[in-house]
């Protein structure tokens, strides 16, 4: 999202909210802990977060449009451990456009774990197509403060053209990555699969679509993830969070159609970032902003 959108707009949303939830903070049993906030300045715009598969301690972040093409590993409490640099795309300045999300799941070799980054922001509307970087998951990232990583980037394609989107899930059940879109009054499912070769296009799968009530900017879906087990589901808008128990093997698209549980929610200054443990019995939030705090909630 560019800048200058969130200073006139999303900021003084943020005023409001955050002045309705003190009050409503202070009547309530509190239902969170804030675990630490993000201790080093590079950590500026986070807009996504997701629990590594291979190390139950480290959680990966990102900051949105006018950074460079990285991304991070840091701790619950905010440390940040290493600095992951990947080549994107030649056509962008900063080697991507504007990373919205991230999730960590299965991919082409089994019992390996796979960070994807989706380079899928698109707030005119107007990119031909948006990309979403997979990256094999190492242990021996953490032994650098900085590493340079390989990124397989796969193509995407809307079906029914150009969308703006910030959540990116992927689900180890089906091997489908989601895409949500965000501005729509009812917003929009589609996936892709998993398995990919580099630089493949692939045309996105249009599932359905989904309603929620509120005032529009406050309801625009800015984040998501799916539980390493594959049966929990959550949405985030600016405002709420949406968690949903998924009923057996059934896709997460049909599971999202029913009502969903609206579970205590803090609201942030900017808050576009929603992450499950890597256990499923809780997840994170964070929001936009130097030294943001980093929230736990238990599942409902």
């Amino acid at each position: 999202m560019s800048r200058s959108f969130k200073i006139k707009i999303i900021v003084p949303l943020a005023i409001v909210l955050f002045a309705g939830a003190y009050g409503h903070h202070k009547r309530v049993a509190r239902e969170t802990d804030i675990t630490g906030k993000m201790e080093n300045k590079l950590l500026d715009e986070t807009s996504g977060i997701a629990a590594s598969g291979i190390d139950p301690a480290i959680y990966y972040v990102h900051n949105d449009s006018g950074d460079t093409s990285r991304f991070f590993a840091i701790t619950a409490d905010g440390k940040l451990k290493s600095t992951l640099y990947f080549k994107g795309d030649k056509k962008a300045k900063q080697g991507v456009f504007d990373c919205e999300d991230i999730a960590v799941g299965p991919g082409p070799v089994k019992r390996k774990s796979y960070v994807y980054l989706g380079d899928i922001g698109d707030n005119d509307g107007k990119r031909p197509f948006i990309t979403v970087y997979r990256f094999e998951e190492n242990a021996g990232w953490l032994k650098n403060e900085v590493n340079n990583v390989d990124a397989v980037p796969l193509h995407l394609k809307y079906p029914d053209g150009p969308k703006d989107a910030e959540t990116l899930m992927a689900d180890p059940t089906d091997n489908l990555l989601y895409i949500v879109s965000k501005r729509q009054d009812s917003v929009t499912v589609y996936t892709a699969p998993l398995k990919y070769k580099a630089n493949d296009t692939v045309t996105l799968t249009k599932r359905c679509k989904l309603f929620f009530a509120g005032l529009k900017l406050f309801k625009w879906i800015t984040a998501g993830d799916i539980s390493k087990d594959g049966s929990q589901v959550v949405l985030k808008s600016y405002e709420k969070v949406y968690y949903w128990k998924r009923n057996g093997n059934e896709p997460v698209w049909k599971t999202m159609q029913a009502k969903p549980q609206i579970p205590f929610y803090v609201p942030e200054k900017q808050g576009e970032a929603i992450g499950f443990t890597a256990d499923g019995k809780g997840y994170y939030t964070t929001s936009e902003g130097v030294y943001a705090p980093i929230y736990y909630y238990k599942v409902p």
